[in-house]
């Protein structure tokens, strides 16, 4: 596997800062590393090699690479910040109006799950939308609801319930499970890693192989990357029975040969993450 800056040893790392600067340093092998004063030709090559990462050529996007191209899902993932004092009246306006969509095949969309986040911000409302067709398919439902006037009752009445909104689109994993409908009760949680830039590719290698490791218990749901929105943006979705079940499943992880190796390589890929411990809504097809 080849190295990448972050993963060079310390006494690498010493060597080759003390050798652009054109000192010696003596290697914990005995052996002193040459002044750079005196190998000024080769300086700028050998040091570029350390530090400069090549990249291959490519003739598709980054997406192609890693999502399912033959199905062309397309996923809104909506976050909805919620008054305390309205979230009651909030979530049997949802449970009133969404299923209605979700059932209609005039709609090609599909609700995958709707969720009030249980640990993380309060009083949030997370609903998953799936888009059998892609863009197209998003277009023709943005268009049609607009026209439904039903819908444009309950986002007015919605809006008045509101503090703020946000939403991304996203493309999902070729190598995680397409999210279907699964008999409860569960809790979810949805991780969401904000990436390097660059890094999505590397991420997408290690998961692959990392996520045989998580599906021993069923746990893995749906895998997904941003398209609009955030972007570099990841969301791992994952169910349990309840939060020791959580514990007892992740701790597990960790006794696959292989797992810790995933963690060590993936988490300097990653800027910031976050957890949310969600609970379905009564309209979830996730339960």
């Amino acid at each position: 596997m080849k190295k990448t800056p972050d993963h060079y040893s310390s006494s690498t790392k010493l060597y080759s800062w003390h050798y652009a600067l054109g000192q010696s340093v003596r290697l914990p092998d005995g052996e002193v590393g040459l002044s750079a004063s005196n190998h000024r030709n080769r300086e700028d090559s050998w040091f570029k090699s350390l530090f400069v990462r090549k990249v291959d050529p490519r003739k598709d996007a980054h997406s192609h690479l890693l999502t399912k191209n033959e199905e062309s899902n397309l996923y809104k993932i909506q976050f909805h910040n919620v008054k305390p004092e309205c979230l009651d009246a909030y979530n049997q306006l949802c449970e009133e109006t969404l299923p209605s969509i979700h059932n209609d095949k005039y709609y090609p969309c599909e609700l995958v799950g709707t969720w009030n986040t249980w640990y993380g911000e309060q009083d949030q409302a997370v609903h998953m939308w799936r888009y059998r067709g892609g863009y197209p398919a998003l277009t023709e439902v943005m268009s049609k609801l607009r026209q439904n006037k039903e819908f444009m009752k309950y986002r007015e009445e919605r809006g008045k319930m509101l503090l703020s909104r946000r939403n991304q689109l996203l493309l999902e994993f070729s190598f995680w499970n397409e999210p279907i409908p699964r008999k409860g009760p569960n809790i979810y949680e949805l991780r969401s890693y904000q990436l390097r830039p660059g890094t999505m590719i590397e991420w997408g290698n290690y998961w692959a192989r990392a996520i045989g490791y998580r599906q021993h218990n069923s746990e893995a749901v749906g895998g997904f990357f941003s398209q609009i929105g955030n972007l570099y943006m990841v969301h791992h979705l994952w169910a349990y029975k309840d939060l020791e079940a959580r514990e007892a499943t992740r701790n597990a992880a960790w006794q696959h040969e292989g797992w810790d190796e995933v963690v060590y390589y993936t988490v300097p890929l990653i800027q910031h993450m976050d957890s949310r411990i969600m609970i379905p809504m009564k309209a979830s097809p996730l339960q």
